[in-house]
């Protein structure tokens, strides 16, 4: 627990961004206050502070300010930050460097070394990993929701037409749009996403039903959880729950979301989670 205004948090974000869900999922069950600052998803002007153009992007100040950019960076940053007395958040952040790589489409992006570690000594390793298994399963399951998990998002919410378009309503209702703009972003943003969704789907070599890869991947996830455990983490959420529930979140009042509850075994465990977090 830390005292009351010992860190500030602002949180730029897209409501609807499984990477953003992750964040404030996290920030919530840890019951760490922040704003929320809303970005405008076309001119994106709330962040031309910044040279990283990707939302979230955090804002921290516990003595200084300081920008935290990637969601897996930011989780890991502030949970060793909250763990460990010893180091300051600024080098924290350091030991989380930015990489530029080029990807296989020839675009450059960074990547961040070490983002799915928590920087702890010996003794702090001990007490939150009591066994080295249990760290690394959590890496594990937190690199999956990111490199397979969130990518059957897009595929499943603009699947059809309908549900492009059901999808878009939402985003523009809950996102910073002005009216014109919103009303042009709701159907031609619906038409675009319903085409790159299809796009998406080949990229990552998804089933004709991109259903059957989402009711895989949560069921893959209640198996990995299993009959034992409330939540991975045991009785309390880890970093992977919070994760695997931040991701899946941004599919609620969706077609996607309500089939994926009937037909897969998701729902004990992401009800547990909305009363966790509820209650923190």
């Amino acid at each position: 627990q830390l005292p009351a205004g010992s860190l500030q948090l602002t949180l730029y974000q897209y409501k609807t961004c499984p990477f953003c869900s992750k964040v404030r999922a996290f920030l919530d069950y840890h019951g760490l206050p922040y704003e929320i600052v809303e970005v405008n998803p076309i001119m994106r002007k709330e962040i031309k502070f910044s040279s990283y153009r990707k939302v979230p992007i955090l804002l921290a100040n516990a003595g200084s300010p300081l920008q935290l950019n990637d969601s897996s960076v930011i989780i890991s940053a502030i949970k060793t930050y909250l763990i460990s007395k010893r180091n300051s958040l600024e080098e924290i952040v350091s030991f989380y460097p930015p990489m530029k790589t080029v990807t296989d489409q020839g675009k450059e992006v960074f990547e961040y070394g070490n983002k799915y570690w928590l920087m702890l000594d010996e003794k702090e390793t001990k007490r939150i990993y009591p066994v080295k298994e249990v760290r690394v399963e959590e890496m594990k399951w937190r690199k999956w929701a990111d490199d397979w998990l969130v990518h059957l998002i897009s595929p499943n919410v603009y699947r059809t037409p309908r549900e492009a378009l059901a999808s878009f309503d939402y985003i523009v209702r809950e996102g910073k749009f002005g009216t014109v703009e919103g009303f042009f972003a709701k159907y031609m943003g619906a038409v675009a996403m319903f085409f790159i969704s299809k796009r998406l789907k080949k990229r990552h070599h998804l089933q004709d039903d991109v259903r059957e890869d989402l009711y895989e991947a949560v069921n893959e996830w209640v198996k990995a959880v299993g009959k034992h455990r409330l939540f991975m983490g045991g009785n309390q959420p880890n970093l992977a729950d919070l994760a695997v529930y931040g991701v899946l979140r941004v599919m609620e009042g969706l077609e996607a979301f309500d089939d994926m509850m009937v037909n897969t075994k998701i729902q004990p465990w992401y009800q547990r989670m909305e009363e966790v977090i509820q209650k923190a």
